[in-house]
C-alpha cells in the first residue's frame, strides 16, 4: 500500500498541516517536531506526491532546457554545467532537443509549459516572433547564444567573434598565409560569428588574401569531407581552422589517413576545447569556451529569475574565450 501524508501524521501524532510544513522546510515547526516527523517519514518510506506538492507550492522544482542537439561533447559539457547548478538548488533538469528545426523548437517550448518553473533556450531559430508565439511572458526564460534583440529575456553569449579573430591572428603570427575555414551551419549563431571573426581578421591582418571557406555542419563527417576537399585542391591551404573541435577531429583523421602530416604539412586548429582535444595526437590548438560554466551560469541566472522575477536583469552577458596552443599548430614566422 502507498503511504500517505495522513499515515505520517497519525504515526507522528501531529496534524497533516504540521507534516506538510515540516517536510516543505517551513520555519513555523519546532525542531523537535520536525525531527520526529522526518523520522516517521523515513521509517514509513513516505514519498511526497510531486503533483500534489506542486499544487501547494505552485512550483514543479524542475527547470527545462531546449537545445539544438544532444549529441557530442559540447552539449554533454553544457548539460553537465546546468546539472551542477540545478542539483545545488535541489532542482531537476528536463532537457529537449529541437534537432535543428524551427517547428520542433516551437513544439518543445510549448510542450515544456506547465512542466517546468523556467526555461533555458539555445536555438538558432529562436527569433523574437517564435518566442512571442510559443513562450508565455509569465514563464521565466534565459537565452544562451541566441541573440534576439529587444525581447526582454536575459541572455548569455559566447564571444565567438573575438575568439575566431584571435585564432586567425595567432596563425598569421606563426607565419601561415593560406588559411582555410571549415564553416558551421549557415543558420547557427555561433557559426555566423566565428565566420565573421575569421573574415574580418583575414581582411585586416592579411590584406588581399582570399577567403577559403569549406562547408561544414559541426560534425566529424563534415571535417573529414572538408579535409578530403583540401587534398584535392591544386594549391592547398597551409592551415585549416575548423569552426568547432568536432570537425577539427574529423579533419585530423582524414589527413592522417592520407599521410598528410600535422602540423608539418598543414596546421589544424579548432574551437570549443572539448575535453578530448588535449588527448588527440597531435594535441589540438583551439579556442577554449568554458562550456560547463556557460551552462552553470545560465542556470544560476534562471534560478534567480524564478525566485525574484521583479529584480532580475535582462541584459546580455558576454563570456570571453581563451586561445589554447598545442602541437597541431607549430610553425614560427
Amino acid at each position: 500500500m502507498t503511504v500517505t501524508i495522513k499515515d505520517v501524521a497519525r504515526a507522528a501524532g501531529v496534524s497533516v498541516a504540521s507534516v506538510s510544513r515540516a517536510l516543505n522546510g517551513h520555519d513555523n515547526v519546532t525542531p523537535e517536531t520536525r525531527e520526529r516527523i522526518e523520522g516517521v517519514a523515513r521509517e514509513l518510506r513516505y514519498m511526497p506526491h510531486g503533483a500534489a506538492r506542486s499544487l501547494i507550492t505552485k512550483r514543479t522544482q524542475t527547470i527545462g532546457a531546449v537545445l539544438p542537439d544532444l549529441y557530442g561533447e559540447f552539449f554533454s559539457e553544457l548539460i553537465r554545467g546546468m546539472d551542477v547548478a540545478a542539483r545545488r538548488n535541489n532542482l531537476h533538469l528536463l532537457v529537449s532537443s529541437s534537432h535543428g528545426s524551427a517547428s520542433e523548437t516551437a513544439q518543445a517550448l510549448r510542450m515544456l509549459q506547465g512542466r517546468v518553473d523556467g526555461l533555458l533556450v539555445m536555438s538558432p531559430h529562436a527569433d523574437a516572433d517564435l518566442l512571442a508565439e510559443n513562450l508565455p511572458t509569465r514563464l521565466p526564460a534565459v537565452l544562451m547564444n541566441t541573440r534576439v534583440r529587444g525581447n526582454g529575456y536575459p541572455s548569455l553569449i559566447i564571444d565567438n567573434y573575438a575568439g575566431a579573430y584571435a585564432m586567425v591572428r595567432h596563425l598569421v603570427e606563426r607565419g601561415f598565409r593560406r588559411i582555410a575555414l571549415i564553416a558551421g551551419p549557415e543558420q547557427n549563431f555561433d557559426a555566423q560569428e566565428r565566420r565573421r571573426g575569421y573574415a574580418t581578421a583575414l581582411a585586416q591582418l592579411l590584406p588581399g588574401a582570399a577567403e577559403i571557406v569549406l562547408a561544414g555542419d559541426f560534425t566529424e563527417g563534415a571535417g573529414y569531407r572538408a579535409a578530403q576537399a583540401v587534398q584535392a585542391r591544386r594549391e592547398r591551404p597551409d592551415a585549416i581552422f575548423a569552426a568547432n573541435d568536432t570537425m577539427a577531429l574529423g579533419c585530423l583523421f582524414a589527413l592522417n589517413e592520407a599521410g598528410v602530416r600535422v602540423p608539418q604539412d598543414i596546421a589544424v586548429v579548432g574551437f570549443d576545447d572539448i575535453p578530448i582535444a588535449r588527448y588527440v595526437t597531435p594535441g589540438l590548438t583551439t579556442v577554449r569556451v568554458r562550456i560547463a560554466e556557460l551552462g552553470e551560469r545560465a542556470m544560476a541566472r534562471l534560478i534567480s529569475l524564478v525566485e525574484q522575477p521583479d529584480s532580475a536583469q535582462t541584459h546580455a552577458e558576454t563570456l570571453g574565450c581563451d586561445l589554447i596552443v598545442r602541437q597541431s599548430c607549430a610553425r614560427t614566422a
